[in-house]
């Protein structure tokens, strides 16, 4: 798998740099985040050459809340956020993640 696990502002402003990428935030305990992300792990190993990153949000409450604060995405977990060019195009959450829309989203 190539996503990468970010915990720091400064990794998520690194990443901000790249044309496109998209960012997973995942929570270590629901059910429902723990199915989103089995299907995040299904697009991930389907579309090697996406550039992708997650974060686990109880390891990393500071930057989801950063994040939400920056671009005004009202956080939610699980929740996939497609960035082109340093803005968010494309959010979703919750069941509506899935290896099917994370497609959609990138294509």
């Amino acid at each position: 798998m190539n996503a990468r696990k970010i915990d720091s502002q400064e990794q998520f402003e690194e990443l901000l740099k790249q044309d496109s990428f998209l960012l997973v935030k995942h929570s270590l305990t629901c059910p429902i985040s723990g199915a989103a992300f089995s299907e995040y792990e299904r697009f991930v190993k389907e579309n090697e050459a996406i550039n992708t990153a997650y974060l686990a949000v109880q390891e990393a409450r500071p930057l989801s809340a950063y994040i939400a604060d920056k671009f005004n995405i009202r956080h939610e977990s699980p929740q996939a956020i497609l960035f082109k060019n340093g803005e968010p195009v494309w959010n979703a959450s919750h069941s509506r993640i899935t290896n099917e829309s994370l497609t959609k989203a990138v294509q």
